[in-house]
């Protein structure tokens, strides 16, 4: 899990949402109030409910315009879990939340990776000489 993801507070603008989407490596931007989860901007949210409809960037506060999050993660579930909920939904990175709070974002390649780590090495075969 990458913990602390960087959320911009409700009060931020469309305008530091752009500049972080403007990032090819950053997909969304998660929103909260007082340490809450309280919702998500993508690039097509701004040109959605920003561009489209000609609203200012510099002065349009992000909690008017975020979603709420489609899917979160609680903190308390196994690794095994939340990898077949990432698979079930076909998700590749959720907010993980513990108690309403944001504590992170888990990637679905980081949980492979972690799972095949916790798995035992394959028992080695069992060679028998002929006499």
């Amino acid at each position: 899990m990458v913990p602390e993801p960087g959320a911009l507070d409700g009060a931020a603008t469309a305008q530091e949402a752009g500049e972080r989407l403007s990032d090819p490596a950053v997909r969304a931007v998660l929103v909260c109030e007082d340490g809450r989860l309280t919702g998500v901007i993508t690039r097509k949210t701004l040109v959605q409910k920003v561009v489209a409809p000609g609203r200012d960037p510099r002065t349009t506060p992000v909690r008017e315009i975020a979603e709420p999050p489609l899917f979160t993660l609680d903190a308390s579930m196994g690794l095994d879990e939340a990898f077949h909920a990432l698979e079930e939904h076909d998700l590749e990175r959720v907010p993980v939340v513990e108690d309403g709070k944001l504590v992170g974002i888990l990637s679905r390649t980081v949980l492979q990776r972690r799972l095949a780590e916790d798995e035992p090495p394959p028992e080695p075969e069992l060679f028998q000489q002929q006499v």
